[in-house]
């Protein structure tokens, strides 16, 4: 039987499911006249940003493709792959988006209802690109596998689907994080430090343009990102089929058996995340404890129907009851490290609280505390990788390292659900200020937005975790394919490529942050400019011009997203061709540590700030206006281009790089390099 029609059909299935959940979404009022006027001025700036972006993306997708067709060992199958990858994960991007958009006027109509239904519009919200995502990539995956399955070089083949599908991430990921940090930056100094106005108040010129951003960035560019994961970990392992035949005895597996289990792993995670969207649910309670709990019965939920469909997939298959076990081993691993980063970012925990109340004394001993915090936060995540990773070579040889990876995103349907969440319920309670909704519900749709930081904060741990098992395993699969059995650490060729790796996200993350203080510069002179001349704003009377900071955003964050992209493509192949490909094994372990490390402390040290700043905002330390709030504004400033834009981006980097190296191992494999 050819299992690979389960995958295919449950991936329609959850597709299905994905649609079903936007039509109960939608099903919901748009709330009155002038929550609709600024819900369609923020979706016709995320709509205008992502056209814009494509744009530029088709015309590079385009070019690569051409010189894919032409480069030996590569050939039109690959090109075409990658074009369809690229596809694939930019629809994504757009599911998530245009959901978003749409979902967050609705959240602010059932608030109004109660919290719990405010929770359930934008949770399904969520859903649609949570499981948009996973539908989608099994769906591609398995249909390039009917389509190109009778080329004897098919798994040089599909790691071309990855290519294309990371390319689209990491300009989307870094392109929107621009976006919506450069925007979010420029609002706050200005609203809250210079002028002392609320958050979201419509007397700013930039709230347009940072509600916009919340949608580019964290549902275009986070779509894109896990996309790119889900697919690369199942590619990964099937790669990585003929290494499971040696590991266990010819005999005891097949290779079709090897591809077909993280098919199936994943069509497992989808039917169990399918399930777990209707235990979201919370009485009338408000509070972070309540609220946190909801999303953790369905992360409970889908993690438990996930076991108990790998423990059936391995019965049906006859498999090595040691592939469960790596599978488990990452799955635990991942649900750890969420928990790890909702613990360092919640002000529901003591670190958090420290650092609200390091602020009592100014903002540098809020920077100081929160680095510590955001330091120490990578501690725990590191060990538990490390394990996950010993546990899984233990019972399945490096196949079980990939199949780990697997094992940790098969419950991604919910875990993208409760990511997606946040920036849904960070756009009600916007439109709840603008429109001058009374303060009940903005109190609903403040805790319902606390709750979106604390889990995009657990969803950028694991991302970053998820990131670094794919990317250790596309780096077995690369060695695989070139022919690498071991690299010897303390040859040079090794030793430079891995310095050189180690570096690169250093380099990146300095370049984003760069690309976010420029553009919010742009936009810190724009609101002064409107503030300063045009007449009536602060009294009320007059009208800033939202579309002009959306517009400078847009224009800064497509110009500063090229460089971080191009380098993630171009260094790895220079190093590749030119020290050769022992060189580039020690390049992507480097690269994958630090670009690991540090993407974890960035978002955990941006999520602390930003959730110590709220905690001060609900009346400690002073409350809002005192100078322990001020205090935490700048903070939450500094932090928001560590967690939303240079952190997050990193998990891309670090396997786009992975990623660009195994396509061209073909053409690398027997190279010794210039020296």
């Amino acid at each position: 039987m050819e299992y690979t029609w389960i995958a295919l059909i449950v991936g329609i299935v959850g597709a299905i499911f994905a649609g079903l959940m936007a039509k109960s979404v939608m099903k919901w009022d748009a709330g009155n006249d002038k929550v609709r006027e600024i819900a369609a001025a923020i979706k016709e700036g995320a709509i205008a940003f992502l056209k814009a972006e494509y744009r530029i993306l088709v015309i590079l997708l385009i070019i690569i493709a051409i010189i894919m067709v032409f480069i030996p060992g590569l050939g039109w199958q690959t090109a075409l792959a990658f074009i369809f990858g690229a596809a694939l994960s930019s629809a994504c991007g757009w599911i998530g988006m245009n959901t978003s958009v749409r979902a967050n006027s609705r959240t602010t109509t059932a608030a109004t209802k109660s919290i719990n239904a405010g929770l359930t519009v934008s949770f399904r919200g969520g859903v649609v690109m949570g499981m948009s995502v996973v539908s989608l990539g099994l769906i591609g995956i398995s249909i390039l596998y009917f389509a190109l399955n009778g080329d004897v070089n098919f798994l040089t083949i599909l790691p071309g689907f990855g290519f294309g599908a990371s390319l689209v991430a990491v300009f989307a990921r870094v392109g929107g994080g621009i976006f919506t940090k450069a925007a979010d930056v420029g609002a706050d100094l200005v609203g809250k430090v210079e002028k002392n106005i609320p958050e979201d108040d419509p007397r700013n010129a930039a709230v347009i343009a940072d509600f916009v951003g919340d949608n580019v960035g964290d549902c275009a560019g986070v779509g894109a990102d896990l996309f790119e994961s889900y697919c690369e970990a199942i590619i990964s392992v099937m790669v990585l089929s003929g290494v499971a035949i040696k590991f266990f005895g010819a005999g005891t597996i097949t290779a079709s058996t090897a591809w077909w289990l993280p098919l199936l792993i994943a069509a497992g995670g989808i039917v169990a995340s399918m399930v777990s969207v209707f235990a979201v649910r919370i009485g009338e309670s408000s509070s972070q404890s309540a609220l946190i709990g909801a999303l953790r019965k369905g992360t409970a939920v889908a993690s438990i129907l996930s076991v108990v469909f790998s423990v059936l997939i391995v019965m049906w298959l006859d498999a090595p009851w040691g592939i469960f076990w790596a599978m488990v081993a990452g799955l635990i691993a991942g649900i750890a490290i969420g928990e790890i980063a909702n613990y360092y970012t919640s002000f529901e925990y003591s670190p958090t609280k420290k650092i609200a109340e390091a602020a009592q004394t100014g903002t540098g001993t809020l920077i100081i505390a929160g680095l510590a915090v955001g330091l120490m936060s990578t501690l725990v995540p590191v060990i538990l990788v490390a394990v996950a990773v010993i546990v899984a070579n233990h019972f399945a040889g490096l196949y079980g390292v990939a199949i780990a990876g697997v094992g940790m995103l098969a419950t991604m349907g919910t875990i993208l659900a409760s990511d997606a969440y946040g920036p849904i319920a960070d756009n009600a309670g916007g439109l709840v200020e603008m429109s001058g909704l009374p303060k009940e519900i903005r109190d609903r749709t403040d805790a319902l937005d606390a709750l979106g930081n604390t889990s995009k904060a657990t969803g950028k741990g694991f991302a970053v975790g998820s990131a670094a098992l794919t990317s250790l395993a596309l780096m077995f699969s690369y060695a695989v394919a070139v022919g690498i059995t071991t690299a010897d650490l303390l040859t040079a060729p090794v030793m430079a490529g891995a310095f050189i790796g180690a570096v690169m996200p250093a380099v990146f993350c300095a370049l984003t942050m760069q690309a976010v203080g420029r553009a919010a510069f742009a936009v810190v002179n724009e609101v002064r400019r409107q503030f300063k001349e045009i007449p009536g704003i602060m009294e009320g009377t007059g009208k800033p011009e939202y579309g002009n900071a959306v517009k400078i955003v847009t224009n800064a964050a497509i110009k500063e997203m090229i460089v971080p992209g191009a380098i993630s493509v171009i260094v790895p192949l220079i190093v590749g061709f030119v020290l050769g490909p022992y060189a580039l094994a020690g390049f992507l372990a480097g690269a994958v540590i630090t670009g690991f490390i540090i993407g974890l402390s960035y978002a955990n040290t941006g999520g602390a700030w930003d959730n110590a700043k709220k905690y001060i905002e609900s009346g400690f330390f002073g409350g809002k206006g005192s100078e322990a709030h001020k205090a935490a504004v700048v903070g939450d400033t500094v932090g928001d281009p560590m967690k939303d834009t240079s952190g997050p981006s990193l998990n891309i980097m670090i396997k786009l790089m992975s990623i660009v190296s195994l396509v061209f191992a073909p053409v690398l494999a027997g190279r010794t390099g210039l020296f």
